[in-house]
């Protein structure tokens, strides 16, 4: 496993070169075209994961799907990846742990799992299992442990920030290796977290918050793209295509098209 502990000590050094821009891919396609544009990093989005399967984001696909999908991107892409794997397709750690270390089998050399409405000692347990697992067969991860006491709403306004922090006190004694926050976008609150944590701090892209350049000063050091990506290809496909089927008219679908030629040569080496 030293070629993946390697990769995996790649990945952690990003994480100390200010802000880093975190597309979210969903298949061996989008990560090569992400690739190309110049991320430094992969991560998948369970969303468009799922959505690409056909199933609905939330703990659905079958794990052995989301395996074949990380190891074709894992082919593909030349630089880290990381893996959502929501709440760890499984209850008990112990089965979390196995599928953590498979998708390290897999290549990839970090993990987002989150809490949800769980008990937060449940992601404690399965940080702890999951580190040990990857440890005992010479690997590496970096967990990053998403908790969702923004975007779920799970305490009141005027208690996010000390909410938020006292789960990543936990997760970090689990063993955590980022605190991921999706929902904040106040750069007081931000700032808090980011000097709060102790640990690098992930936000989620949306309506609101501040620029990268803003958030290096605030501290953080991950940005991730989300869902949103995904959103945007499928928002754009059901545009074009809504047009050709009620119209006939073809003139939109070659507007943002890569050529043929492009496609080919973008996977040429692959």
């Amino acid at each position: 496993m030293s070629d993946q502990k390697a990769r995996a000590a790649g990945f952690r050094r990003l994480h100390d070169e200010g802000v880093l821009l975190l597309p979210n891919v969903w298949d061996g396609g989008s990560a090569r075209m992400i690739e190309s544009l110049g991320a430094k990093a992969l991560a998948t989005s369970s969303a468009g994961v799922a959505w690409a399967h056909g199933y609905a984001d939330g703990d659905r696909l079958p794990v052995e799907l989301l395996l074949r999908t990380v190891a074709t991107i894992v082919r593909v892409a030349r630089v880290p990846v990381s893996v959502d794997v929501e709440g760890g397709y499984a209850e008990e750690p112990a089965a979390v742990a196995a599928v953590v270390a498979r998708l390290v089998d897999a290549g990839a050399v970090g993990l987002n799992i989150e809490d949800g409405t769980r008990d937060p000692a449940r992601l404690c347990a399965c940080i702890e299992a999951a580190k040990r697992a990857v440890a005992g067969r010479g690997g590496d991860v970096f967990v990053n442990a998403r908790t969702d006491v923004y975007l779920r709403a799970l305490a009141p306004p005027e208690r996010r920030v000390e909410e938020t922090l006292a789960r990543a006190r936990r997760y970090r004694e689990a063993g955590a290796d980022g605190l991921f926050v999706p929902g904040v976008t106040d750069g007081e609150e931000i700032r808090a977290l980011a000097a709060g944590a102790g640990l690098p701090l992930n936000v989620l892209a949306r309506p609101g918050l501040p620029p990268a350049a803003r958030l290096a000063e605030l501290g953080v050091r991950r940005l991730s793209a989300g869902s949103w990506v995904a959103s945007a290809a499928f928002g754009h496909l059901r545009a074009v295509v809504s047009e050709f089927l009620r119209e006939g008219s073809c003139e939109p679908l070659f507007a943002d098209a890569w050529s043929y030629a492009d496609l080919q040569a973008l996977f040429a080496d692959r």
